[in-house]
């Protein structure tokens, strides 16, 4: 089979089995595409033609090319990601990949915001607004949850128990986790729940727990321009405040206070406790208190 037909087939079944959207699967097509050029140009043109030492090669081409590590291991994913597909389908007889190994990239530490800047970011809001009233909820929810962007817009009125203080939240895969709710985000979402069913109106109800100011559920987008906002209104640097931004920082005083790791990955849905030992980074003055406090021999 001829590089370029391969790439067709991987992609469309990207869709079909994957169910990955269209922006996504065209951006594997641009990768793929790339390497099938390099390959052509070597007058390599059929699957069962390329050899370990011409997908290292093509690495290599990477990065000659001075691409970040995180762009030379989307893209590197992409071609191993071909070749298995290849080979589970019997196109081919070999994976010229198996044996390389993704470039190692760098871990750069989140930004979170300090208890002032929470503070005040969370009283900006105009309490005795329908749509200041929805985003302190939004906002104390997402402080005290942790929860992605995705998930926070994708919670389901039904998976929150105010009387018990959690939250069933469906992150990556469709896997779910109880997370738990502080107070001031359990008294900010029972005084927004009135408004939410104003802002419903007659329309069916969708189900979710933030809506629009037509009743429809909020989007990712809506998210980071009321939180944006909020931040040029609270004098804070909006370029610098996202969704993600308020998800570190609650993991990030959760370790602070004392929070084992084991505990915040399980809150943040982690599927590695590497990714939340991040937060540990961030204040090197407390990982010092807490080891002369506990260390036997400190």
């Amino acid at each position: 089979m001829r590089l370029a037909n391969a790439v067709n087939e991987y992609v469309t079944a990207l869709g079909a089995e994957r169910g990955l959207a269209h922006n996504t699967r065209e951006a594997y097509r641009r990768d793929l595409e790339q390497y099938v050029a390099m390959l052509e140009s070597l007058d390599i043109a059929g699957v069962d033609d390329v050899t370990e030492q011409t997908a290292r090669d093509f690495v290599r081409y990477l990065r000659e090319m001075n691409l970040a590590p995180t762009t030379v291991a989307r893209k590197l994913a992409a071609i191993r990601g071909l070749h298995r597909f290849l080979v589970a389908e019997a196109l081919s007889s070999t994976d010229p990949t198996a044996m390389l190994a993704p470039p190692n990239r760098p871990r750069s530490l989140p930004r979170a915001l300090s208890f002032e800047e929470i503070d005040l970011l969370l009283s900006t809001p105009n309490h005795t607004t329908p749509l200041g009233n929805r985003d302190v909820a939004l906002f104390e929810f997402m402080y005290a949850s942790g929860a992605r962007v995705s998930e926070v817009v994708g919670m389901a009125l039904h998976d929150v128990d105010l009387d018990e203080a959690t939250a069933l939240v469906t992150g990556k895969g469709e896997k779910q986790r109880l997370v738990p709710l502080g107070q001031p985000a359990v008294k900010a979402i029972r005084t927004y729940l009135p408004v939410r069913l104003m802002l419903k109106g007659s329309r069916p109800d969708p189900k979710f727990l933030f809506l629009t100011a037509r009743g429809r559920p909020m989007s990712r987008q809506a998210v980071w321009q009321r939180l944006r906002q909020h931040a040029r209104n609270a004098g804070l640097d909006e370029t610098k405040i996202s969704p993600h931004v308020l998800r570190h920082s609650a993991a990030t005083h959760m370790v602070e206070g004392g929070a084992d790791l084991r505990t915040v990955q399980e809150i943040l849905g982690h599927t590695s406790i590497s990714t939340t030992q991040l937060y540990t980074k961030i204040s090197p003055q407390h990982l010092l208190e807490v080891y002369f406090t506990t260390h036997p021999r400190s």
